[in-house]
């Protein structure tokens, strides 16, 4: 197991009893570099959405819990918030949740010369995801093969 993967499970056995507490739900934590930082980020959410007071309370109790228990060996910047309308569907229960639904995808590769398409999620399982196509044609990706996916939006 990578140390990012570690570092992200570790923090998420923290979240879980205080998102429990709290009937918030745990999206996804992630461990990542960008520009030259260190991000640990935790996404939650909750029925109606998530507020700044909500992320600030999950911050400040998560920020104590990491100080305590100093698994993490880099300097990095805590962040809490929101997934967002785009979030990604990375668990089972965010792909279940949005059975029916128009999502977007973009593949590492080419598909039939293209590399994003938008369709209806029809069916997943633990190896592909099946869309429905706007001229109701299936397509089904392998999920090894799918660079993103996420709800669609139109505005």
């Amino acid at each position: 197991m990578s140390k990012r993967e570690t570092y992200e499970q570790k923090t998420e056995a923290l979240l879980i009893p205080m998102i429990q507490r709290l009937q918030f739900e745990l999206v996804d934590v992630e461990y990542v570099k960008e520009g030259g930082n260190w991000y640990l980020r935790a996404y939650i959410d909750k029925p109606g959405g998530i507020t700044i007071d909500d992320c600030e309370l999950i911050s400040r109790e998560l920020s104590d819990m990491l100080d305590s228990e100093d698994f993490i060996e880099d300097a990095y910047i805590l962040e809490v918030s929101s997934p967002g309308l785009g979030r990604q569907l990375k668990k089972d229960k965010d792909f279940e949740r949005s059975l029916g639904k128009k999502v977007e995808i973009r593949t590492f590769r080419a598909v039939n010369r293209q590399k994003e398409f938008t369709g209806i999620l029809k069916e997943y399982d633990k190896d592909m995801v099946l869309i429905e196509t706007e001229n109701e044609e299936p397509v089904r990706f392998a999920r090894a093969d799918i660079a993103l996916i996420r709800l669609a939006f139109d505005f």
